[in-house]
C-alpha cells in the first residue's frame, strides 16, 4: 500500500533568515496524522538565508542527519566538531546524552537549501557523537548509494536505528527499482525533480508511504533526486 504526502499539505513557516516546510508535526506545526513514521520523526525542508543560521541549541536522544542540496552549511558543537556541509556529503550527529550546536549559513550571497532528519534511536542516553561523509555523485547517479545505516557498511555513516537510508540521483530516462522485504516499511522522500513511483507521479517535496512488501519501481523523464529510508 502506498500513501502519499503532498508537499503543498506540509506544516510552513518563514522566519525570514529561515524558509521551512515539515513534512511532520514540527515546532508550531501539529498535525496529529502526521507525527512521524515508524522511527522517522522529522523531515524540514530549509532555506537558510545569507548571514543565517540556528544559534548554539540542544538536543538529545535523537539521531539527526543533514543533507545539503544547494549552498553551504557550517556546523559547530559542543564536542568540538567544526565543518563546512556541501551538497554529496551527509552529516550524522547522535544527540544522545546531550549535545549543543550552531548551524550558520556562511555565505553573503547564497542561501543553503538542505534536508534536516530527525530519527529515534533504537535506545536512549547513547554517547554523543558526529560523522561527516562525502558520497560522489558518479556513486549516487542512476542508482541508489546507501548512506545511513546501524552499522556503518558500505561506507555509510552510522545511525543507532535498524534504518537504512539511500539517495539517488536520476536522470531522465533513469529508472531504478527496490525490493522491500516482509516486515519492512518504506518512505520516498523526492528532494528535487519529478518521479514516477509505481504509477504515482511525485514532485519536489512530495513523499510516500510505504507499508507493504513490494518491488518498487521508480522512473523519471525529467531529472530528480530522492532518499529512499527502509525501516522496520
Amino acid at each position: 500500500m502506498i500513501t502519499l504526502r503532498p508537499a503543498d499539505e506540509r506544516g510552513h513557516a518563514n522566519h525570514g533568515w529561515l524558509d521551512s516546510y515539515h513534512t511532520f508535526s514540527f515546532a508550531n506545526y501539529y498535525d496529529p496524522q502526521h507525527m512521524g513514521f515508524r522511527a522517522l520523526r522529522v523531515i524540514n525542508e530549509d532555506w537558510i538565508q545569507p548571514g543565517g543560521g540556528f544559534g548554539t541549541h540542544g538536543h538529545r536522544d535523537m539521531e539527526i542527519v543533514t543533507y545539503v542540496l544547494e549552498g553551504a552549511l557550517e556546523h559547530k558543537d559542543s564536542l568540538g566538531n567544526g565543518a563546512i556541509i556541501r551538497p554529496g556529503e551527509v552529516q550524522r550527529m547522535t544527540a544522545g546524552t546531550g549535545i549543543f550546536h550552531s548551524e550558520f549559513n556562511p555565505s553573503r550571497a547564497e542561501a543553503v537549501h538542505l534536508l534536516q532528519i530527525w530519527i529515534l534511536p533504537d535506545q536512549q542516553n547513547l554517547e554523543p557523537g558526529y560523522e561527516q561523509v562525502e558520497f560522489p555523485l558518479e556513486e549516487r547517479s542512476g542508482k541508489f548509494r546507501l548512506i545511513a545505516a546501524p552499522n556503518g557498511r558500505e561506507g555509510a555513516v552510522t545511525i543507532h536505528q535498524d534504518v537504512n537510508l539511500y539517495a539517488a540521483t536520476l536522470n531522465a530516462g533513469d529508472a531504478l527499482t527496490y525490493e522491500l522485504a516482509p516486515a519492512r516499511h518504506a518512505w520516498l522522500q523526492v528532494a528535487r525533480g519529478e518521479v514516477t513511483l509505481d504509477g504515482h507521479h511525485l514532485q519536489t517535496g512530495d513523499a510516500a508511504a510505504i507499508s507493504e512488501p513490494a518491488l518498487l519501481k521508480l522512473s523519471t523523464d525529467t531529472s530528480a533526486e530522492v532518499l529512499l529510508f527502509d525501516l522496520v
